[in-house]
Formats: C-alpha cells, sequence, structure tokens
C-alpha cells in the first residue's frame, strides 16, 4: 500500500500543476451529475411519487450511487484506460517490475477531478438526509458506510472485468459501458420500479441491488422478516470483486507479448 500511495502523490502533484485546468475539470465534473439530480428533482415536480418512492428516498438512492461511482472513478481510473496501456506495449514492462501488476495498473492514474462530482454527490446526499425522518442508530450508520463501500467495489470490479477482456479483444469493449455508466443510471432509483427480471440480474449477478435497494429499505424501516440480512447485504456486493480479480490474474497468465 506503501507503493499505491506514492502513485497516488506523484500523480496528485502533476495534475495541480495545471491548476486553472483542473479546477475546471472539477467544476465540470461538479456540474454533470448537478444536470442529472436537476431532472430528478423536475420529475418529481410532475409526480408525487415514483412506485412509492419519495423524491427524498431517490436523492438518497441517487447519492449513494454517485459517491460510489466517483470515488471508483479517481481511485481505480488505471483500469478503465488499461486498453490504452496493451495497445502502446506498456504492459509487457509492468511484467518484469517486483510489484503485482494488479497495484501497478490501479495506480497508474487516479482522476482527482472526480473531487466535483463527489462533492455534488454529498450534497445530494445531505439534502436526503436532512428531508427524511430516519432516526439513526448504530446499524443504520453501518448500513450507509457499507452501502457506499459497496458501491466502490462494484464499479472497481466492473472496470476490472473490462480491462481483463483487453487481453483478448486489445481494444476496450464499449458494451461494458453498459454495466458502468449504465449500472450508475439505472441504480440511483431504486431496482423495485424495474421489472422483476432486471431487479433480480441486478442484484445477484452484478449485484447494485445491494447498494441502493435492499439495505435502503432497513434504513427507511421498509425491510421485511430478517432486517439483519438487509443491513450486511451490501458485504455481498463487496464480494463481487473477488470473482473479477481472479478473473484478471487469468487474464494477465494468458496474456501475450507485444514482443516491443
Amino acid at each position: 500500500m506503501k507503493l499505491y500511495f506514492k502513485y497516488m502523490k506523484v500523480l496528485f502533484k502533476s495534475q495541480i500543476e495545471y491548476r486553472t485546468s483542473f479546477i475546471l475539470l472539477s467544476i465540470g465534473q461538479f456540474f454533470i451529475p448537478f444536470l442529472v439530480f436537476v431532472s430528478i428533482f423536475l420529475l418529481f415536480q410532475r409526480f408525487p411519487n415514483l412506485a412509492g418512492w419519495s423524491l427524498y428516498e431517490v436523492a438518497l438512492c441517487y447519492a449513494v450511487t454517485h459517491i460510489g461511482f466517483s470515488l471508483s472513478e479517481c481511485f481505480a481510473r488505471g483500469f478503465d484506460s488499461f486498453s490504452g496501456m496493451i495497445v502502446r506495449g506498456e504492459f509487457d514492462r509492468l511484467l518484469v517490475r517486483p510489484r503485482t501488476t494488479f497495484l501497478q495498473v490501479l495506480g497508474s492514474k487516479f482522476e482527482f477531478t472526480r473531487v466535483g462530482r463527489l462533492l455534488q454527490s454529498l450534497m445530494a446526499l445531505v439534502y436526503a438526509l436532512l428531508n427524511l425522518d430516519i432516526v439513526w442508530s448504530y446499524d443504520k450508520i453501518i448500513t450507509l458506510v457499507l452501502m457506499i463501500a459497496s458501491g466502490v467495489f462494484i464499479f472497481t470490479g466492473i472496470y476490472l472485468l473490462s480491462a481483463t477482456f483487453c487481453f483478448w479483444t486489445i481494444e476496450g469493449l464499449e458494451v461494458m459501458n453498459i454495466l458502468t455508466d449504465g449500472g450508475r443510471e439505472m441504480s440511483q432509483y431504486p431496482l423495485s420500479i424495474y421489472k422483476e427480471g432486471i431487479k433480480k440480474f441486478f442484484t445477484y449477478i452484478i449485484p447494485f441491488g445491494t447498494v441502493n435497494y435492499l439495505p435502503l429499505l432497513h434504513i427507511l424501516n421498509r425491510a421485511e422478516g430478517n432486517k439483519f440480512l438487509y443491513m450486511i447485504s451490501p458485504l455481498y456486493g463487496m464480494v463481487f470483486i473477488i470473482p473479477c480479480i481472479f478473473a484478471w490474474n487469468y487474464g494477465v497468465k494468458h496474456y501475450k507479448s507485444t514482443g516491443s
């Protein structure tokens, strides 16, 4: 981890070297999700609720999803841009270094301008929590933290899978954006508004439901049955990254050098 933080320090210094550019990009990253939230706000000006969910409940769902996404985009961006490393033959150099390829790719790129997106998401979270009548307890606070952590792990896992495919396809597959950008847009609403097939797929296969739906039921006192299972459901989402890491290691073993 010491090496990872050194990567982070070096890349942070390089990005703030051009401060005006850094600030403008951060502002841009603030307004992109802000306009999405405005569209949600306007939707609820026309309809009182969405399948039984209020504006503030959806805002909480939106905030948790976007916080997880912005943190993953910032700290796991190396996997999202991994195809360029394959095309340029740079991955060969990583293989001869005395550190794991996972750590080296993870630390190869950071997008600190995502602080703008993170700030907007935190503002949406505060807005939602101030308007929701939630009686907070230790278990609910833990659940909220686990929801955000689960989102980070899931989006990072998807980036990892996308990078793994590059060992065979060279270029990144645009279809993976269905799970990253598409998954983000879909999971900013509670899964119960979708059809049963979609709901099951994004609960058991790509477990976005453990970020924004099942634990949310516990926080809002809507859970039926064993509430503890709803509370710890984000752990299932965090486990999602384990098969992604195995897939990555499999890809590394079958990587054929460019010969450069």
